[in-house]
């Protein structure tokens, strides 16, 4: 784990997009607490399933030694996920002109989450190593072809579904 400059810029980016598309989607929901609620729920839930995927991956990443260090880059790691996952939800949300479509979540809907989750995994995890950030263990078991991680390609891939699915079930109580 290289901490650097270049970590911290997708973030930064993501964070901008983030603020935009906030202000964007606020000025054109009728009810905002429901906005507000649906980002919360997709906020908490993502930081917190994407921080148990990333303390549990740390083994598989070299250099892993369980201290407040790792603990601490895997809730920085935590935050820029969950910038991410606010943002296919905007993204999406532009695509499907409807901010709450995750309350329609079927085939094609999903494929096209699971597919731009999992690709934009793989384009991070070859930045990243290939930037020197971080670096895998022998145990990685790694995806042909692009020799990146499978698991954080699975993270990425499923958590966004997962996190929508609880967030539609806590916004519709």
């Amino acid at each position: 784990m290289n901490f650097n400059l270049d970590l911290f810029v997708t973030p930064v980016i993501a964070l901008s997009l983030v603020l935009w598309g906030y202000i964007y989607f606020s000025k054109l929901v009728k009810n905002r607490n429901r906005f507000h609620k649906t980002l919360w729920a997709i906020a908490l839930l993502a930081f917190g399933l994407n921080w148990i995927w990333e303390v549990a991956q740390r083994p598989l990443y070299e250099g892993f030694v369980f201290d407040l260090e790792h603990i601490s880059f895997c809730g920085l790691a935590s935050i820029a996920d969950m910038f991410m996952v606010i943002l296919l939800w905007f993204g999406f949300a532009l695509i499907y002109k409807d901010i709450y479509w995750i309350g329609q979540m079927k085939g094609r809907r999903v494929f096209w989450l699971i597919l731009a989750g999992g690709i934009g995994a793989i384009l991070a995890e070859m930045r990243h190593t290939t930037a020197g950030n971080w670096s895998y263990a022998q145990d990685m078991p790694l995806i042909p072809w692009v020799e990146v991680g499978l698991s954080p390609v699975l993270q990425f891939s499923f958590l966004p579904l997962i996190i929508f699915f609880f967030t539609k079930r806590i916004v519709n109580r």
